[in-house]
């Protein structure tokens, strides 16, 4: 496997266990070289390379774990050092069990809270809870403000599910470790905060104010370094942070209600896709219940084919010229108008019903292009988007093979967008059966995940699409110009066609062109789609 080279170099011990204590392989150890397995023990019980007590310790561990489907993280002593384990269930009868050497006492927990100095997240969940608690009972005490943010690193369990846990700990830990010590703030306000780790891709920041806007300047420093690009050997990995914010006594007043309801704010902040942090307010709640009303309507409309597409022009970007026509998800909904699909992607997403409307919208495309291909020229293709669990469904390859098999839509004139994210777990040979078909495939929203070189370039893939999240702010954002640069020149060197989507104006245009992107989509060429977006304006049923 490529990434074990990776992963071996590692300090922790990395072990996956058989409930009875059998090792079935081991990597790393050299932070813990004094309890290390030997190269041969893979096959043996923990019993014949360990002390028993310890060998003991870590197996009731792994049982427990199992048994209650659930990370287990606890410290121990062997020979008077200090270790920590935690073991996390792999099915019914295996755990994966990562022991380090323990902080040195003192460190973080007992460091005071006024140094306003960053320090290194908790690797115990129960520690950062423990001051955090203290936090608060002091701030009520001396009446203090103080507030507590939630940031989703979106990215890290993807990392942790296709490479491994070990590989999506390594990324984040360099991504926090390279935080600013102090964040910039605009607003004037000096205050003391600290971050903690809830869990795999949750990061927790207290800070000791309720103004708004220095939460604001402080957050988005931190969010800023995040989402700089990691590059672990062949891979770039791009993190990207949504954060929330629950005030000490304006939101709720007990440890748990603040970082539930921060939590629920950042929920929010990565639904609607926003880079700003989400104030946690009372209208969450309600949106709560707004979801389960669309969840019901989203089903009958998808029944109804109510979700039709709407199309925009993607050009190439030196000449101007027309060289596809790219659809996206629009739902015109009889009482609330337009849904925005961020409203509505992600219940389809929680609730089954993705398939069944990528399905329903894949049969959009044909009727459209039967109408679209009579106003367009020959070489202009049609791009389909289909979603993430469409893509990976058993039955995507079948289903795309059903759209061409009567000639309405000829291969050679569609082409798929898959994402990124979807790309890294796709069976490769899912990706060479959908080309055999004729099809021509585009890596979507590159920059938003990660990345394998390796990968990109052994696919039979034809053009990379940057994420317009990076393209819009390529010219005043350092990190975002970076993320283009890289993914077009990755584009460059591997003889695939750069795309970017957010082309809103002929400056965006030239920013592009000089980085060495080739084709585009945006605003600026808006004007030159009047019958395309006409098609899209009225749903089916009209």
């Amino acid at each position: 496997m490529q990434e074990l080279p990776l992963i071996d170099a590692l300090p922790d011990l990395v072990m996956l266990l058989r409930r009875d204590g059998v090792i079935l392989s081991h990597i790393g150890g050299r932070a813990v070289a004094a309890i290390s397995p030997p190269a041969d023990a893979v096959g043996r019980r923990l019993e014949s390379v360990w002390p028993e007590s310890l060998a003991g310790v870590i197996t009731q561990l792994a049982r427990r774990a199992i048994a209650q489907r659930a990370t287990i993280e606890i410290p121990f002593k062997n020979a008077d050092l200090g270790y920590e384990a935690r073991v996390s269930p792999q099915g019914p009868d295996r755990v994966i069990c990562v022991i380090r050497a323990a902080l040195p006492s003192g460190a973080p927990d007992d460091l005071p809270s006024s140094t306003g100095e960053f320090q290194r997240p908790q690797l115990d969940r129960r520690g950062f809870l423990r001051r955090f608690k203290k936090t608060l009972s002091l701030a009520a005490i001396s009446e203090k403000p103080a507030a507590v943010a939630v940031i989703d690193v979106d990215g890290v369990a993807d990392i942790a599910r296709v490479i491994d846990g070990k590989v999506a700990e390594l990324v984040l830990s360099a991504a926090i470790l390279r935080l600013p010590l102090e964040s910039s703030r605009a607003s004037g306000e000096k205050f003391s905060w600290y971050l903690g780790q809830l869990s795999e891709n949750l990061l927790a920041l207290v800070m000791e104010t309720a103004d708004r806007d220095a939460i604001e300047d402080c957050l988005a420093c931190l969010c800023s370094s995040l989402r700089e690009s990691i590059s672990v050997g062949d891979a770039a990995f791009h993190l990207t942070p949504y954060a929330g914010v629950a005030v000490l006594g304006q939101d709720a007043t007990s440890p748990k209600s603040l970082i539930e309801h921060a939590r629920a704010a950042a929920t929010e902040a990565r639904r609607s896709g926003s880079t700003h942090p989400h104030f946690f307010t009372n209208a969450l709640r309600l949106k709560s219940l707004a979801r389960l009303d669309i969840a019901r309507e989203l089903r009958e409309a998808i029944s109804n084919r109510d979700i039709r597409l709407r199309y925009v022009g993607r050009h190439d970007l030196a000449t101007g010229r027309l060289v596809a026509w790219v659809s996206y998800l629009r739902w015109i909904h009889p009482l609330r108008g337009e849904v925005h699909p961020l409203e509505f992607l992600g219940v389809a997403e929680t609730t089954g019903l993705a398939t069944p409307l990528s399905r329903s919208v894949l049969q959009s495309v044909r009727e459209d292009f039967t109408t679209v291909s009579q106003h367009i020229d020959a070489d202009v293709r049609i791009s389909f988007g289909a979603l993430r669990h469409h893509v990976l469904h058993d039955d995507f390859v079948s289903d795309i093979a059903r759209l061409l098999e009567d000639g309405a839509v000829p291969a050679s004139r569609l082409e798929l967008r898959i994402s990124e994210r979807t790309f890294i777990v796709l069976d490769p040979a899912v990706s060479k059966s959908l080309t055999d078909l004729g099809v021509r495939l585009v890596i979507d929203e590159v920059g938003r995940g990660m990345a394998s070189i390796d990968r990109l370039a052994r696919a039979p893939i034809w053009g990379l699409q940057l994420d317009r999240a990076w393209v819009t702010p390529l010219r005043s954002d350092e990190v975002a110009l970076k993320v283009c640069r890289a993914g077009i020149s990755a584009a460059t060197a591997l003889g695939l066609t750069a795309i970017a989507t957010g082309v809103d104006d002929e400056e965006q245009r030239s920013a592009l062109l000089d980085l060495g992107c080739g084709q585009g989509g945006g605003d600026l060429y808006r004007h030159e789609a009047p019958y395309i977006m006409q098609l899209a304006k009225t749903p089916r049923s009209a």
